[in-house]
């Protein structure tokens, strides 16, 4: 049986979430497609950018929150597929098969989690390839190394978010790598790699843009072990923005053009 699947996209101030949310609801997959838009109020053309696809978006809530992760848990909150993923207000599916991928791997019944291959692309050209992040197989013991999956190719069951809470909002910019490290890690849930480019994501967000957020981003990372009573290399900020410079060096093994 197709399983159904619940994208969450969370926005503000960002009319780009349009081509988001096209992209997975165009996604040449049979099962259900649950599209969630969680809006923050926003004061630009953000809503009128989505007006097109209002009729295919099962819920679009547009309201003040407290931060990026309480507004993908209000996303959560709300989704009844099978299968849940989050995708940032600017990036893209790479093609439109990428839920069948997801689906096939969630075959396998005692698998509850599945990520990708990712590539950072220009802001203004996301056919640009800038950088490659090759996630490779599952390694959780990495984790203390720098090593981890790309959040927007992270997709789990359901009810691994009813077993395990929701994003933890303490945290400003990395409750998603905390969430990934509780579940690969702490819980040590079964999880399938697809050594394939699901996403492309625009250069430029909060964890990504700077150096400065890089480090800040690292650092809560750091303190995700600790809350989490995990072993942490001291090496850990040294390592992981080591990972950042070779993904400049990798390119995917093929180049395959962007949806759209």
């Amino acid at each position: 049986m197709t399983p159904s699947i619940s994208l969450i996209t969370v926005v503000r101030n960002n009319p780009l979430v349009a081509q988001a949310v096209a992209s997975g609801l165009e996604q040449a997959f049979p099962g259900r497609i649950e599209s969630i838009v969680i809006d923050g109020a926003s004061t630009d053309g953000t809503l009128a950018a989505l007006a097109p696809l209002r009729s295919r978006i099962a819920h679009l809530v547009s309201e003040p929150d407290k931060g990026i992760y309480d507004a993908m848990n209000k996303g959560l909150r709300l989704a009844t597929g099978d299968l849940v993923g989050l995708l940032n207000a600017d990036d893209l599916y790479q093609d439109d098969q990428v839920f069948a991928r997801v689906a096939r791997a969630f075959e396998d019944p005692t698998v509850e989690a599945c990520y990708g291959d990712l590539v950072y692309v220009r802001a203004d050209n996301p056919s640009r390839v800038l950088r490659y992040w090759r996630s490779g197989p599952p390694r959780p013991e990495a984790f203390q190394w720098g090593w981890m999956p790309p959040h927007p190719t992270f997709f789990v069951r359901r009810g691994v978010y009813e077993r395990l809470g929701l994003f933890d909002t303490r945290y400003r910019i990395a409750a998603d790598y905390e969430f990934m490290l509780r579940v690969l890690l702490k819980h040590r849930l079964k999880t399938a790699y697809l050594p394939q480019v699901l996403v492309r994501m625009r250069a430029g967000g909060a964890s990504n843009g700077s150096l400065k957020g890089i480090l800040r981003a690292n650092a809560e990372c750091r303190r995700a072990f600790r809350d989490l009573d995990l072993p942490c290399t001291p090496l850990f900020t040294p390592l992981k923005l080591a990972r950042h410079a070779l993904q400049l060096l990798q390119r995917p093994p093929r180049t395959i053009p962007v949806a759209g």
